[in-house]
């Protein structure tokens, strides 16, 4: 049980790390213009989504590893 958190926790991480580097204003895909508040559309607004997903899954991964 233990070992397939420990995967689980790692492939979630590296999932998590990539829509980070996805989101990233400058040097990711999209080529934001800082300065200004804009909302969030379409595909970007998934990526958000799934990037909080992500993140609420690793949190709960590692939870579970310590008490197991």
């Amino acid at each position: 049980m233990k070992q397939i958190l420990a995967i689980a926790q790692i492939i979630v991480s590296i999932l998590l790390i990539a829509t980070v580097l996805i989101q990233q204003e400058k040097g990711g895909i999209y080529k934001g213009e800082g300065g200004f508040y804009r909302t969030l559309r379409g595909v970007e607004k998934k990526i958000f989504w799934i990037t909080l997903f992500f993140g609420f899954c690793f949190i709960i991964l590692a939870l579970l590893n310590l008490v197991l």
